[in-house]
């Protein structure tokens, strides 16, 4: 994985920092893999707007990606390294020894040509997928299950990973790209390695106008509203705005606002950092 600092040919591209998409092997997808995807432009079913700053945005094409991981024992190819517009990760296409194709999401160091699997049974090396009770403890693992067999949905996106830390019984111990510690089931799925493009985190765009191509429409300051469009609007000058807060008079920036009665508040062990 590298970044390409971009000649300053134009304004917009002395600041920009791309990818190099040395990884990626193809630009065409699988076609029996794609399926549509509906802009909601941030309106509900009513067609009121529910949330803000959304619209516009060039058009996408899902990419189905097996989250799963749940054809076990079988040994699958990798066979293209893809882009996904979808999600910061590089995703996998592979194909099992019986024809079956199905994207994952890629880990870092993952190669063409390379065998991985799924299962009891299968080798703790990148790329393949154990449950929890069967990795080694102290491994690098992303792509983690919260309830067994519902599909992963913890470090997912782009040089995220978590670690197995401990096991006691059915309850395996993992620290989180968060920083929070909490516990899981050993009967869930995790992947063994970091997510690939890890170097996501060092690209900028360079201009307003590619937040525009994600469909991420401009955003008004909250201190340069009026007292009627928002809490921290108004006042003489450049006022500040006083206490930080959300349009409907949430306070930010150090107020918690999850549930104290949350159900699985009781299977974390230590919060996030601050």
């Amino acid at each position: 994985m590298s970044v390409r600092k971009l000649k300053p040919v134009t304004p917009a591209q002395r600041f920009r920092v791309v990818n190099g998409f040395d990884l990626i092997t193809t630009d065409r997808p699988q076609k029996s893999l794609l399926s549509s995807k509906n802009r909601t432009g941030g309106r509900n079913n009513s067609g009121k707007m529910t949330v803000r700053h959304r619209g516009g945005g060039h058009k996408k094409r899902y990419r189905i990606i097996d989250f799963k991981r749940n054809k076990f024992d079988v040994v699958a190819e990798v066979k293209t390294i893809e882009y996904d517009p979808n999600r910061s990760a590089f995703i996998a296409l592979i194909e099992y020894l019986d024809g079956e194709k199905r994207y994952i999401v890629a880990q870092s160091g993952i190669k063409l040509g390379q065998k991985i699997s799924s299962g009891d049974n299968a080798s703790p090396e990148v790329g393949n997928a154990l449950p929890l009770s069967k990795i080694p403890l102290g491994t690098v693992i992303s792509c983690i299950e919260l309830n067994p067999g519902a599909g992963a949905n913890i470090a997912r996106s782009a040089g995220a990973f978590a670690q197995l830390m401990a096991r006691d019984g059915n309850i395996a111990t993992v620290k989180l790209p968060s920083g929070e510690t909490r516990t899981v089931a050993t009967k869930c799925m995790a992947c063994i390695g970091a997510v690939s493009n890890s170097d996501h985190q060092l690209l900028v765009s360079g201009k307003a106008g590619r937040s525009r191509w994600l469909g991420r429409r401009p955003r008004t300051r909250p201190v340069a509203m009026n007292p009627v469009d928002h809490p921290m609007g108004g006042g003489e000058g450049r006022a500040s705005g006083g206490h930080p807060r959300s349009k409907n008079g949430i306070p930010a920036k150090g107020f918690r606002t999850r549930s104290k009665t949350k159900s699985s508040n009781k299977f974390i062990i230590e919060r996030r950092n601050k």
